[in-house]
């Protein structure tokens, strides 16, 4: 079932790695960090945030290679 946004409006802040801005870790303030697929780890105290990944999407994400040339 959809809540097209109402209940994450009322959740509140969440806390998450935003790539492109200052990220200070919320454990240890640091800024310093390891960035995986998933999550984000603090360098310093080992805190991990889920990344912020904003709208991704597309047909470029489920793209096929390109096909290979033809012999002559």
């Amino acid at each position: 079932m959809y809540d097209f946004g109402i209940r994450r409006a009322l959740t509140g802040y969440r806390m998450a790695y935003r790539p492109h801005e200052t990220n200070p870790c919320p454990g240890c303030g640091q800024s310093h960090w390891m960035v995986g697929r998933t999550t984000a780890e603090c360098a310093f105290c080992g805190t991990a945030l889920p990344l912020h990944h904003g709208a991704v999407g597309g047909s470029a994400l489920h793209a096929r290679p390109a096909d290979p040339p033809l012999a002559a």
